[in-house]
C-alpha cells in the first residue's frame, strides 16, 4: 500500500494563491467530464439548454438545475443500478453499497476514494497510529470510507464496526489505539465502559462524523476525557466535504471539490450569512456530479483561520431541506417508514419523533396508533419494531399510542434535538 506523502496536507501547502481559480477549474472540469460520461448530466444540461463550453467557472453553474439527494432513488430505480450517473462500467468498481433511502454507492478503485485522508490528517493522525473505527463495515459505506483514509496515511485500523462495546475497548486497550473513528456518542459510551478500568486514557484524538456534536459533549470529551476532538463532515455521493482543522472554528473545504451554499429549493446562492443548501460539484472520474444538493443546511464562515488553510470555510450544519433525518450516523427517510409499515392492515398512521437523551445521544421513537378494531399488543410492537430496524437500519422504540393521537397531515418524521452541528 502506497502511503500517501505527508507534505500535501500541510496547511502551507494547502494555502492555495488563488482559490477562485482553482473552483473554476474544477468546476469546469466537472461540467466537461460529466456530459460526456454520464447520460444524467448531460441530459440535465440538453434540457437547460446548457453546452459544456458554456460553463468557464462556478458562475456558469447557476443556469444548471439542481439534483437533490433525495431524486436519487427514483433515478437509480429507473436505471439500475445508478441512476445514468456513472462515468465507468459498473463491472469496474471495486464496490458497490447500499445506503439508506436506498441509494447505491459506486466505490471506484483509486485509494482514498472518498477523500478522506485530509480530514485525518487535520485531526491529528499520523503514520503509525493506531485507530479503532467504530462505522459499519456492512452494506454502507461509512466503515471502508474511514477506513481507506486512514490506511492512506500509514494508519493500522482496528475496524470495530457498530455495536459490542465491551469487546472493542478490549481490542483498542490491547492493541495500543491511540485514535478513534465515528460518531462522537458511541465514542462517549466507549470512554465511560473503559473508566469503569481505572487505566488512564483510551484514545488521545478522535475523528467524529455522522451524528451531531453539541457544544456541551465536545466540552466533555475533550475536558472530562482529555481527547483531542476533530469533526468531519461527507456524504457517501460525495465523499468528504469539509473537515476542521486545529483551530476548531468551521469546517475547510475538502480538496477537489466546490461547493455553492443555495437558497433551500433554489438555484441561487443564500445571502451572505444566512443558510443555504449544500451544493456539490465534482469532477470525480468514477461518479461526477454537478450541482448535487446534499440536502444540509450551512453557510459560509469568511473568517481568515488561525491554521493558514485558505480554502473556504462552511460554518457547520445549520438543519435539513429534505425529507430525510440523520440517525445515529444513518438517514431515515419517510418512504422507508411506508416501506415498512404503510401496508400493514393492523396500522392506521405512523410518526417518528428523534430525540436526544441525556448523554446527547439519539433516540429513535416510532409511533403507531392501530386501525379500528385492532389491537397492538407486546407480539404486534415487536414484530413492527423488527421490520422497522429492517427497513431504516436503526434499532426503533416503538410506541402503541391511542386512536386520534396522530393528526392525520402529522409529518411522518420529527426532528425533536436541539444544538444540531454536525451533519
Amino acid at each position: 500500500m502506497a502511503v500517501v506523502s505527508e507534505a500535501i496536507f500541510d496547511p502551507g501547502n494547502e494555502a492555495h494563491p488563488d482559490w477562485a481559480a482553482l473552483q473554476d477549474e474544477l468546476a469546469a472540469r466537472a461540467v466537461r467530464f460529466g456530459c460526456a460520461h454520464t447520460r444524467e448530466i448531460r441530459m440535465r444540461l440538453a434540457k437547460a439548454g446548457v453546452r459544456p463550453e458554456d460553463v468557464g467557472g462556478v458562475d456558469g453553474l447557476a443556469a444548471i438545475p439542481v439534483l437533490e439527494k433525495d431524486d436519487l432513488p427514483g433515478l437509480q430505480s429507473e436505471r439500475p443500478p445508478f441512476g445514468g450517473m456513472l462515468a465507468r462500467r459498473a463491472e469496474a468498481l471495486k464496490r458497490i453499497y447500499r445506503s439508506p433511502g436506498p441509494i447505491n454507492d459506486p466505490e471506484g478503485d483509486r485509494g482514498d476514494f472518498w477523500r478522506v485522508a485530509p480530514a485525518a490528517w487535520a485531526a491529528g493522525f499520523r503514520a503509525g497510529d493506531v485507530v479503532l473505527n467504530s462505522f459499519s463495515y456492512h452494506l454502507t459505506p461509512g466503515g471502508l470510507m474511514l477506513d481507506a483514509g486512514l490506511r492512506a496515511l500509514g494508519c493500522t485500523v482496528i475496524p470495530g464496526g457498530v455495536g459490542n462495546s465491551a469487546a472493542q475497548v478490549e481490542i483498542a486497550r490491547a492493541a495500543g489505539a491511540t485514535g478513534y473513528a465515528g460518531t462522537p456518542q458511541f465514542l462517549l459510551a466507549l470512554l465511560e465502559r473503559d473508566r469503569e478500568t481505572g487505566r488512564g486514557a483510551l484514545f488521545r484524538r478522535a475523528l467524529v462524523t455522522g451524528a451531531p456534536l453539541p457544544p456541551a459533549l465536545r466540552a466533555r470529551l475533550q475536558d472530562e476525557f482529555g481527547v483531542d476532538v476533530r469533526q468531519s463532515y461527507g456524504t457517501a455521493d460525495a465523499g468528504t466535504l469539509g473537515y476542521e482543522c486545529e483551530a476548531k472554528d468551521g469546517w475547510h473545504v475538502a480538496p477537489e471539490i466546490v461547493i455553492e451554499v443555495l437558497v433551500p429549493g433554489g438555484d441561487r446562492p443564500a445571502p451572505e450569512g444566512e443558510a443555504g443548501q449544500v451544493v456539490v460539484t465534482s469532477p470525480n472520474e468514477v461518479y461526477p456530479l454537478v450541482r448535487f444538493g446534499t440536502g444540509d443546511l450551512s453557510a459560509w464562515n469568511r473568517e481568515p483561520c488561525a491554521c493558514g488553510r485558505t480554502s473556504h470555510r462552511l460554518a457547520g450544519f445549520l438543519g435539513r431541506v429534505g425529507e430525510g433525518v440523520k440517525v445515529r450516523g444513518m438517514f431515515v427517510h419517510p418512504r422507508e417508514l411506508a416501506g415498512a409499515l404503510a401496508g400493514d392492515p393492523k396500522v392506521a398512521r405512523y410518526q417518528a419523533v428523534v430525540t436526544e437523551d441525556a448523554g446527547g445521544g439519539d433516540v429513535f421513537t416510532v409511533r403507531v396508533e392501530a386501525a379500528p378494531g385492532c389491537r397492538l399488543g407486546d407480539d404486534e410492537v415487536g414484530a413492527l419494531g423488527a421490520r422497522i430496524r429492517e427497513a431504516v437500519k436503526v434499532r426503533p422504540v416503538v410506541e402503541a399510542v391511542g386512536a386520534g393521537e396522530i393528526a392525520p397531515d402529522a409529518e411522518v418524521v420529527v426532528d425533536g434535538r436541539g444544538g444540531r452541528t454536525l451533519t
